[in-house]
């Protein structure tokens, strides 16, 4: 029986724009930006910023040694949130009616302080909401230092949560994070990025 549901959040609860974001960290003088960013994982002071090992500061100095001027922190901030394309109404309508069902929302999520910052605002969902307004629980890459799909990313949520993988369902647009979450015994689904998941769900609860 599912009593849980992990979700991640690009992809899933908000329409990712890989090529809006690439195109936002060209506009600052990063011209191999389509080669650093990747859809799911990052590498590089990209994937140091969202495993944690360097904080805003440091991404920020180190992005600005690339491009070879003083990027303030606003620059950064809007290149990041070029991912976002839109936050469905749908999905949040959606989260709002499975948690009335008796379900606990779980968001589990490789991202980073700059995202955050407007996930976590008044301004993320256009009705003066920020994300956890509809969930129970967040963990994020950047806080516990590790990244989706380490198996001890997932083990390490379970824990917290003290419930087992049987009953759990993780909703994910990353093949490889999915993957993994089966092998550990977690029910999974895997929308892809922008589909409307919202009556499919309900086939694997």
């Amino acid at each position: 029986m599912t009593k849980n549901i992990i979700f991640d959040l690009g992809g899933v609860i908000i329409t990712l724009d890989q090529p809006q974001a690439v195109s936002r960290f060209q506009a600052l003088g990063l011209a191999d930006a389509a080669q650093r960013l990747d859809p799911y994982r990052q590498i590089g002071i990209f994937g140091q910023l969202e495993k944690g090992t360097i904080d805003a500061d440091t991404f920020q100095e180190e992005l600005s040694r690339l491009v070879g001027r003083q990027l303030s922190y606003d620059e950064c901030r809007h290149a990041w949130l070029g991912y976002c394309k839109e936050v469905p109404a749908r999905n949040l309508e959606a989260l709002t009616r499975l948690r009335s069902e008796g379900y606990r929302l779980i968001l589990l999520s490789n991202t980073n302080p700059f995202m955050m910052s407007w996930v976590m605002s008044e301004e993320f969902d256009g009705h003066g909401h920020p994300l956890n307004h509809y969930l129970d629980a967040v963990y994020t890459s950047y806080t516990m230092h590790m990244m989706k799909p380490d198996t001890q990313f997932f083990h390490q949520v379970l824990l917290a949560e003290h419930t087992p993988p049987s009953q759990t369902l993780f909703v994910d647009d990353g093949p490889r994070n999915v993957a993994v979450a089966s092998q550990m015994g977690i029910r999974t689904f895997c929308p892809e990025n922008g589909a409307d998941w919202t009556k499919e769900i309900y086939n694997y609860l």
